[in-house]
């Protein structure tokens, strides 16, 4: 009778002796991926793919369009006539406002979509944009040549969509 009480003890002393937040290796690595709302895929199946990524899943989580912004500064005026380095932080400015505003930043970004007057200019936006993003896993990425924006002057226009874990 006396080896129940004992064997009581011990395991309640086993149990007490524990972290309450002890996490086992299983547990954490769901963790991680919880807070993680995408994952960056790198394959060798596919062409190299400087400076972004191929393709990105998404995780349970919140995902956000951001609407193409411009270079506009708040008052709606063009910030940076016919100087494709200025809109780009511009643009970029502003997404990240708009990403703040939504709870998100920008490395929750999965997709960014370009609009550029000349992909001539693409290695200034990717200059640009690769002091926002995270540059180990850039976010897939889309630029297209267009003869005109919505508006005279405007040279870029960047479309993004964020993915927030939960």
């Amino acid at each position: 009778m006396r080896t129940m009480p004992v064997g009581v003890c011990l395991l309640a002393a086993g149990i007490m002796s524990q972290p309450r937040n002890a996490v086992k290796p299983k547990e954490a690595l769901n963790m991680q991926q919880q807070r993680n709302a995408a994952r960056f895929i790198k394959s060798d199946a596919l062409p190299p793919s400087p400076g972004y990524s191929q393709a990105v899943e998404v995780r349970p989580g919140r995902i956000i369009y951001i609407a193409g912004q411009v270079s506009m500064d708040r008052s709606g005026k063009l910030v940076g006539d016919g100087d494709m380095r200025t809109q780009a932080q511009q643009t970029f400015g502003n997404l990240k406002a708009a990403l703040e505003a939504s709870g998100a930043k920008f490395e929750n970004v999965v997709k960014l979509n370009y609009y550029v007057l000349d992909v001539a200019q693409l290695p200034v936006v990717r200059e640009v944009r690769d002091k926002f993003v995270n540059t180990a896993n850039p976010p897939a990425s889309t630029a297209v040549e267009v003869k005109r924006l919505f508006r005279e002057g405007f040279l870029i226009e960047v479309e993004a969509v964020a993915a927030v874990p939960e």
